[in-house]
């Protein structure tokens, strides 16, 4: 039997999920990537795959479909990965009100729990004591090393399926069924344009064209904490509520967003929610905020830094807060709400993009789903 061929443009984290779906169907799978490996916002991020972030239904079975699949490789390949869980701490009445009703509606559905704050305070001993009143418990939030992993997976579907890959690579052209760089040119039976927002490069007016923009967010890593102290379950703000569309499903949400807005206005112009992921060196990962618009400052904001660290000294307690690195990522989202685009702007071609911040957690579950489905 003759293998259909393809190759996927971009070595991020939606490439190597649908380099993954293809190579698994019997597929010779070749990956072009323009730099010497993976730097854009696939490694730029706090490595979380984040079911609790996603609406029950579909887009939540597809947050634990590629939960299974992140599980699956990262034990292959030998790859660090973390089953941590997450804690949404309340400390006030507005608070535990949401969560309370998250829990209600969802308890049946998904690992989530109501605990008291003695309960949280076992869950970990990084949280802040002072006025907690509760926190939503899941236990379905994983962790990786995102700046390391993507490359160890890269590797892995190089060995274990024979992936091959062209680094330091730039796609320029595309003629389906052929793909150019320069004056280089190599074909393939399907091609699939997995690059990011760098698919304006390749279909300009089609971009533009589409309700799409980019958003870019700043991310601090704190050093590793003393004697191995681990904080256990990533931690997040009482911000991330209004943030992810999983929380919907609390029907007085727009009462604490209500809230929200007039005692952190400041902090919803800029999109900052507050979360904090531990890796396996014990280094801390805390971020993020959000901007919107075609082209970025490329500086970062030290206001921003400092604004994202006062409101994690409100739920939070560390041993060392040192700052070890600040950084930005760019990454494209859809404006109408959408979780992905998928466009065929020629035959043979599939772009596959905008994902949003959910990369991490839904790549390997879309591209799983879609590549299968055809």
């Amino acid at each position: 039997m003759k293998h259909s061929s393809a190759i996927v443009i971009g070595a991020g984290i939606v490439g190597l999920a649908t380099a993954r779906a293809l190579a698994l169907r019997g597929y010779r799978v070749t990956i072009f990537e323009r730099n010497e490996r993976a730097v854009g916002a696939s490694i730029r991020n706090f490595g979380m795959i984040w079911p609790i972030g996603q609406e029950t239904g579909p887009m939540f079975e597809r947050a634990m479909l590629s939960r299974s699949i992140w599980k699956e490789v990262c034990t292959e390949a030998g790859i660090w990965h973390n089953e941590v869980g997450s804690l949404h701490l309340a400390y006030h009445d507005d608070e535990l009100q949401a969560i309370t009703e998250y829990v209600e509606v969802n308890q049946a559905l998904r690992d989530c729990a109501l605990l008291s704050p003695k309960q949280a305070l076992a869950k970990s001993p990084a949280v802040n004591p002072d006025g907690l009143k509760g926190a939503l418990w899941s236990g379905e939030e994983m962790i990786v090393e995102s700046r390391v992993a993507v490359g160890q997976v890269a590797k892995y579907l190089e060995e274990k399926y024979g992936v091959e890959f062209h680094w330091n690579t730039a796609i320029n052209r595309i003629e389906s069924p052929k793909v150019f760089s320069g004056e280089q040119i190599w074909e393939a039976d399907e091609i699939f344009v997995c690059s990011g927002a760098d698919f304006e490069t390749l279909y300009p007016e089609l971009f533009l064209g589409t309700d799409i923009t980019k958003c870019k967010l700043q991310m601090m890593r704190l050093v590793a904490q003393p004697d191995g102290w681990r904080i256990g379950p990533s931690l997040c703000g009482g911000l991330s509520m209004i943030h992810y569309p999983g929380f919907q499903a609390a029907a007085s949400l727009p009462q604490l967003r209500k809230r929200y807005e007039e005692q952190y206005g400041d902090y919803l112009q800029w999109g900052i929610h507050v979360m904090v992921s531990q890796n396996g060196n014990g280094e801390l990962t805390i971020g993020d905020s959000h901007e919107y618009a075609l082209v970025h400052d490329p500086f970062d904001k030290e206001f921003i830094n400092r604004m994202i660290t006062d409101y994690l000294h409100t739920f939070a307690n560390f041993k060392d807060w040192k700052l070890m690195q600040s950084w930005h990522g760019i990454y494209p989202k859809m404006m109408d709400g959408r979780a992905e685009l998928i466009l065929d702007p020629e035959e043979g071609v599939t772009i596959i993009n905008g994902l949003g911040g959910n990369g991490m957690t839904l790549s390997f579950g879309l591209c799983e789903q879609y590549i299968g489905s055809r």
